[in-house]
């Protein structure tokens, strides 16, 4: 009836260890179990593409602004009150359309005026020349004093001056009374009207905005570092400067995907801001078909040199890991391999890696979720790499 506590210790030790006995064998049974069923489960399909080793074009990125080549704030050259505006807002117009009318009748008064008076002018000067000869011809004959000779002779002299300020008179007159058509002094698309017929204007007053834009600037920003890299790079190749121009740019507007529109760097200002560490520069870009108006955002590349033999992946491929970067590899047994990588620019849709990938490996570029471990067997499907790219940039816009 009695256990003493030597015996009712041995028996509960004997229990835990046949217990634990029993929970380890079950622990065994079940991971064998997973892994028969892993290894009678199909391997997950992915596709892979190979990797694109092709000579690049390197570009840097940086936002601006689209302005036009030529502006004009149109004002009246005369004073006057507004007859009429002769153009519908926001239209097309070409050099020489007449804009905005003066009210022309005081300057058609003055213009009269003077074409009077260098008529009474020119009346004057012929009878001065004729005194001037008639004395002439008596002072051959000592009929006249040497002085009535001369008063006859600066009469003359004073009449053709006469004459010349006469016909200046009447040509400011002209001039004033072409100014009462208010002309577009460039071809380009002209604003809204800032009056209306019956306001007073004078040569003070704005009456619109006219922009050509069969051609537009890009004004950009780039760092000292970037314009220093650029200068060297040109120089070193034998090639003109920066500031020489012709350096080829990208332009994408705000719903453009890409870059689909080209120019080529015109100007590059001559000194640097000293508090943002930056210098202007500017491009030029047609647009004879108007897709461009000023004052857009606009997304600039800037050619920035030139990589051969760089290697090329669809940037879907690439998978985190923490502070890492790798894609998977699938070997020619079949398995989904791990690679380490590093990445450098983006490029054309495509992500350059300069590091962990040899040409010839073949990357999941679709299906890397469903791969659990390194080594893991997957049904691999070829792709083509840039087409893949394509698709999922496609993808990306309609979602």
């Amino acid at each position: 009836m009695f256990v003493n506590a030597g015996s009712r210790r041995c028996f509960m030790v004997t229990a835990m260890v046949a217990g634990l006995l029993v929970v380890t064998g079950c622990d065994s049974l079940a991971d064998d179990a997973q892994e028969e069923g892993a290894q009678q489960s199909p391997p997950p399909e992915v596709s892979v593409a190979q990797v694109l080793v092709e000579d690049i074009e390197l570009w840097d990125a940086f936002t601006g602004r689209i302005e036009a080549v030529e502006t004009v704030d149109l004002r009246p050259r005369v004073s006057g009150y507004i007859e009429s505006v002769n153009y519908t807002e926001g239209q097309e117009v070409e050099k020489g359309d007449v804009l905005f009318t003066i009210d022309p009748r005081l300057y058609r008064a003055e213009l009269d005026r003077a074409e009077a008076e260098l008529q009474r002018a020119r009346a004057h000067a012929e009878l001065a020349r004729s005194e001037a000869a008639r004395a002439e011809a008596l002072a051959q004959s000592r009929s006249i004093s040497r002085e009535v000779l001369d008063q006859r002779r600066a009469a003359a002299a004073t009449s053709a001056a006469d004459i010349l300020a006469a016909q200046a008179s009447a040509e400011t007159a002209r001039l004033n009374m072409a100014f009462t058509e208010v002309r577009a002094p460039i071809a380009g698309r002209a604003g809204r009207a800032l009056v209306t017929p019956g306001n007073l204007v004078s040569d003070a007053t704005p009456l619109t905005r006219i922009v050509a834009l069969d051609r537009v600037h890009v004004h950009f920003h780039s760092d000292e570092r970037a314009y220093l890299h650029y200068d060297a790079m040109m120089r070193s190749d034998g090639q003109a400067s920066l500031r020489d121009g012709g350096v080829p740019v990208r332009v994408g507007l705000a719903t453009d995907e890409g870059f689909p529109y080209r120019g080529v760097v015109d100007f590059v200002d001559n000194h640097l801001d000293a508090e943002a560490g930056t210098i202007l520069t500017r491009a030029v870009l047609d647009n004879s078909e108007g897709r461009f108006a000023p004052g857009m955002y606009a997304r600039v590349q800037l050619l920035a040199g030139h990589a051969e033999d760089s290697l090329l992946i669809d940037e879907k491929a690439v998978l985190t890991d923490q502070d890492r970067k790798y894609v998977y590899v699938v070997d020619d047994e079949g398995r989904a391999m791990r690679r380490d990588v590093q990445l450098g620019r983006r490029v054309d849709g495509l992500r350059v890696v300069t590091a962990g990938l040899e040409p010839g490996a073949r990357v999941v570029v679709k299906g890397a979720q469903r791969i659990f471990f390194p080594g893991m067997p997957v049904a691999a499907e070829s792709v083509d790499m840039r087409g893949q790219a394509e698709v999922d940039n496609e993808l990306a816009v309609m979602h």
